[in-house]
């Protein structure tokens, strides 16, 4: 493939990290992570959201706009695992809905999203992987981490609505959208080929995802 820069979107659980490690492994791309283990304000917002909300957004904000510009930027093919729009359109719109981000912080936070975004290079593809909340709320809870202990299938389903909502109305690129219940990239090789394939029909104006059988 030639050089491409490609965001992979998801609700929590989705599998974004899982993909975002196989497709750098495979295709050799350069790969940037979404700040979990490191963030200093993550476990105190699932803790308590109305306090730190407003934190958090703006830490994501500046933290996803440095990566999204060193990897645009690249020489080589770049993957991120999540994407800057999700900040705003996703997580702090969850945050206003839920009563812990105030309107006068969001507002606050859109005007410096607005300003930051309206200056980013745009991506050349997004990858939105999505799963029932079922599944989601299984693969949280086998991975047991302390910081999403609090996250309720109530919160899932907001979220779920939102991205809905968001990628039907998502024009800055293409999207190519994957079910990740029925297919496991992580365990079945064929399985990853099949995303790879279809990453690069999207790519060049394909649109059709084939699905396994089995």
């Amino acid at each position: 493939m030639a050089k491409h820069f490609v965001l992979v979107a998801g609700n929590i659980g989705s599998g974004k990290t899982s993909l975002t490690e196989r497709l750098g492994e495979r295709l050799g791309w350069n790969t940037a992570y979404e700040s979990v283990v490191d963030n200093p304000y993550l476990a105190d917002f699932y803790a308590d959201m109305a306090v730190w909300a407003f934190h958090l957004n703006i830490f994501f904000l500046g933290h996803r706009a440095d990566q999204h510009l060193a990897l645009a930027d690249s020489s080589s093919s770049t993957i991120i695992d999540r994407s800057i729009y999700e900040d705003a359109e996703i997580f702090a719109r969850a945050a206003l809905k839920l009563g812990t981000l105030s309107d006068r912080d969001y507002a606050n936070y859109r005007k410096v999203f607005n300003l930051i975004v309206g200056k980013l290079p745009s991506p050349d593809l997004l990858i939105h992987l999505k799963a029932p909340v079922s599944v989601l709320m299984g693969r949280i809870q086998q991975r047991a981490r302390d910081m999403e202990l609090g996250i309720t299938e109530e919160y899932l389903e907001l979220l779920d609505s939102l991205y809905v909502e968001w990628i039907n109305r998502f024009d800055i690129c293409p999207v190519l959208t994957i079910r990740t219940d029925d297919l496991d990239f992580v365990h079945q090789p064929r399985h990853l080929d099949i995303v790879i394939d279809s990453i690069h029909d999207k790519l060049t104006g394909k649109e059709e995802l084939q699905f396994p059988d089995d």
